[in-house]
């Protein structure tokens, strides 16, 4: 086994994932929440935010389904009053806004290849626009859904064609993980 010698690890636990949506986080493949600086990569950094204003708060956790065919819940579900903003989850390009079956929906593509969708939503961005994270995609659509009789904002997020828990890509919201630090001095 290979001397870890001067080496030290960085230990990058799990805080509250309501932590400041100006917090900056690597979404590489060292781990995500891990914070931006800890670990050199070629992967490009993206900040994530929850798409509602203020402090999320659950209706519908993520379950991921037992095979990929299976029954779960493949994003979450934050509470959000009818006609109010939700927002980018991160910085990207949008790649759909339009009407899925019954619902809209928006959906944008992040620099780290990660695809977030958010709906119901009456969109105020059209395909190709750029967003920051945090800018108005839409407002949310209450006349429906699955959260009745109160009314949500569901949040998908895929990396390829695996979805992905979003909460996990909050500051403070990834695993416990540890990462090497190069020696100083």
């Amino acid at each position: 086994m290979a001397r870890l010698g001067a080496t030290t690890a960085l230990l990058v636990g799990t805080l509250a994932a309501t932590a400041a949506p100006s917090a900056s986080v690597s979404a590489d493949a060292t781990g995500a929440g891990a914070p931006s600086g800890t670990h050199p990569s070629a992967e490009p950094v993206v900040v994530y935010r929850a798409p509602v204003p203020g402090t999320p708060s659950f209706a519908h956790p993520f379950r991921a389904p037992a095979q990929r065919w299976s029954a779960g819940h493949r994003g979450v579900d934050l509470w959000l009053r009818d006609g109010l903003p939700v927002l980018a989850p991160a910085a990207g390009t949008v790649t759909f806004a339009g009407t899925v079956v019954d619902r809209g929906v928006v959906s944008v593509l992040h620099a780290d290849g990660r695809r977030s969708s958010v709906e119901p939503v009456v969109a105020a961005v059209v395909v190709g626009q750029q967003v920051g994270a945090g800018d108005v995609l839409g407002t949310l659509d209450g006349s429906g859904g699955h959260c009745a009789p109160r009314t949500c904002v569901h949040w998908g997020l895929r990396d390829g064609e695996r979805y992905l828990d979003p909460m996990t890509m909050l500051p403070g919201g990834g695993s416990i993980v540890l990462l090497p630090v190069e020696p100083t001095g």
